[in-house]
């Protein structure tokens, strides 16, 4: 293409996304386009960075709302601006990144139902806000590309048939067989809407509230694109790419994971290579492991996947006191593409999803579990299943609550807790840690009786004096279980052999052991982790199996500086997890 400010490998590349997604008929003309949003944006080339040197083991991501920690009721600041100053305080020397949860004005589903992808909720604060926060931290933000609220300008244009919005949704006629279509929600599928040409009915995958989008019609993925350019130049160097599973639809399919999705983020990843070689995609997928790891492609798809199956399994482990069944999924952990790694978390915003656990442990133990988390106060969300029949699709509660013990231990469930904690930051990949994660919250039912939502049982909102008071206050749990997980990210730091692009193996040395070795790319250092997953003190021998160690040998952990291996034996107190360097 002439004049083209990219090099014939992209030109390539592009034309290609563009031939899968729409045809050859409309290659030309997406080309011409693409070179619009290029000189619209100022794009130029850049040298290729790899992203094995963008990430290393000392970064962190902190997930966390815009307004998760307010100031003061008519304190003249942003809910932006108190909460960098909350992380300025508490945790600039531990996380290097913030994942900010959708900060644009949305109308439901705590913004992820956005109203505008390019103004910033005047009620947390601007976009002068985020640039503040970017100087000190890596921003990771929201792309959602599924849907889109039914109180933004695109629908009330479609509402009123303007162009372009016309086009930018999807009516079925409620007679059409979608019963193929894979549904994360129970809600309908179709909503009825009434539009200058009388009533329609409008695809909506997780609400009424928020409406698909039709990425058929060209001028929504180059709307899209616009937003991604947009984000990139606002500060946001890490795009989320939300719900991206679903956004083709093709009647009579599943809808989910089509070829045309995945053609999408290969098509951003190649503007990404050649225009934003800093920035990083992450696609976020709840689904079974084999499906969401789908989304690396060759390598040529997203830098990250969230491990959707890591928090489930760790919490299934630790509170059955058998790690077997995480022994073996991580064995069957294939070698990631060149270029690619986890994103790991042990809890999110959402729920603890339980799809990606399908399959990976016995169904009379899926069940336990699900019914373990209703006893502990939590709630279940269900999905909708082609057979028109309900099963649970995400558990409703705060990490930390889901160790409850059924005594009331609070010491215990502190010690189980901080045990699936550190293990999830002893992973391959980049650690996320929720904010709620961090202070240890418990269920937020108060928060969920008012909004009437099973998910803001984990989403509460901290005035900036109740936290500050709480992390003050040693002998609160908040305090206790921040100033822990503090002490381990900063030792982690500390240590290539966790650098997450690095490699891991898993030893089966026993089911109540948890046993992984770690080691950096160039093999400079190796971290053994070992984790009790029980309450008894578990003794350990290394000598009939094919550990690195030396048995003759005295091995210091790294997280206690305690001498725990002598003679290719250890000694684990009940839920600990040691780091040892070999």
């Amino acid at each position: 293409m002439d004049g083209a400010p990219y090099c014939e490998e992209t030109e390539i590349k592009l034309r290609y996304h563009f031939k899968v997604i729409y045809g050859d008929e409309m290659v030309d003309e997406c080309m011409k386009r693409i070179q619009m949003h290029i000189n619209k944006f100022g794009l130029k080339p850049r040298e290729r960075i790899p992203i094995q040197e963008i990430w290393s083991q000392e970064d962190h991501i902190l997930i966390t709302y815009a307004d998760m920690v307010q100031p003061k009721r008519r304190e003249p600041v942003s809910m932006l601006r108190k909460q960098h100053e909350f992380l300025k305080k508490y945790l600039k020397s531990t996380i290097s990144s913030v994942h900010i949860l959708p900060f644009f004005p949305s109308s439901s589903d705590d913004g992820f139902s956005v109203v505008d992808y390019r103004r910033v909720d005047e009620s947390v604060g601007g976009w002068d806000d985020i640039l503040e926060l970017s100087k000190d931290f890596r921003l990771m933000g929201d792309l959602v590309m599924n849907h889109i609220s039914r109180h933004s300008d695109w629908f009330r244009k479609y509402l009123k048939k303007e162009e372009p919005y016309k086009d930018f949704f999807i009516e079925v006629e409620p007679e059409v067989d979608l019963s193929m279509v894979t549904r994360p929600r129970s809600s309908a599928l179709l909503t009825p809407v009434h539009t200058k040409n009388g009533e329609k009915f409008v695809w909506s995958t997780f609400s009424d509230d928020q409406i698909d989008v039709n990425f058929a019609n060209p001028d929504v993925l180059f709307e899209y694109l616009d937003i991604f350019f947009y984000y990139l130049s606002k500060g946001l160097s890490v795009i989320r790419l939300d719900a991206v599973a679903f956004i083709w639809k093709e009647p009579g399919t599943s809808c989910i994971h089509l070829e045309q999705t995945h053609e999408i983020v290969k098509l951003m990843r190649t503007l990404t290579d050649c225009f934003a070689p800093h920035a990083t995609i992450i696609t976020e997928t709840n689904v079974p492991h084999k499906e969401n790891i789908s989304y690396f492609g060759d390598g040529d798809e997203t830098h990250m996947v969230y491990l959707f199956s890591l928090p489930p399994l760790l919490l299934h482990a630790i509170l059955t006191e058998n790690a077997s069944y995480m022994t073996e999924w991580v064995k069957s952990l294939n070698r990631l593409p060149v270029g690619c790694t986890y994103f790991n978390f042990a809890s999110s915003h959402d729920g603890i999803g339980v799809r990606p656990l399908e399959g990976l442990v016995p169904q009379e133990e899926f069940d336990k579990l699900v019914d373990d988390i209703k006893k502990k106060g939590g709630f279940v969300s269900e999905k909708k299943n082609p057979d028109g029949s309900l099963s649970p699709y995400e558990l409703n509660i705060t990490y930390f609550d889901a160790f409850k013990t059924p005594n009331g231990d609070q010491s215990l469930q502190e010690l189980r807790y901080l045990c699936s904690q550190t293990l999830m930051l002893s992973f391959k990949g980049v650690p996320g840690i929720y904010f709620h994660n961090l202070t240890a919250s418990p269920n937020n039912i108060q928060g969920v009786s008012i909004t009437g939502r099973y998910r803001t049982i984990n989403r509460k909102k901290w005035r900036y004096k109740e936290l500050d008071k709480q992390l003050n206050n040693p002998d609160t749990t908040t305090h206790r279980v921040f100033n822990q997980l503090k002490e381990v990210i900063k030792k982690r730091k500390k240590h290539p052999a966790f650098h997450p692009f690095g490699w891991q193996q898993v030893y089966d040395i026993d089911p109540e052991v948890f046993c992984l070795l770690r080691w950096d790319l160039d093999k400079t250092e190796q971290v053994l982790v070992l984790a009790n997953v029980t309450g008894k003190v578990k003794k350990v021998d290394f000598r009939a199996n094919s550990i690195p160690l030396e048995t003759g040998k005295e091995y210091t952990d790294i997280l206690s500086g305690k001498k725990l291996i002598a003679n290719g034996k250890a000694q684990l107190q009940p839920f600990e997890v040691i780091w040892i360097a070999i």
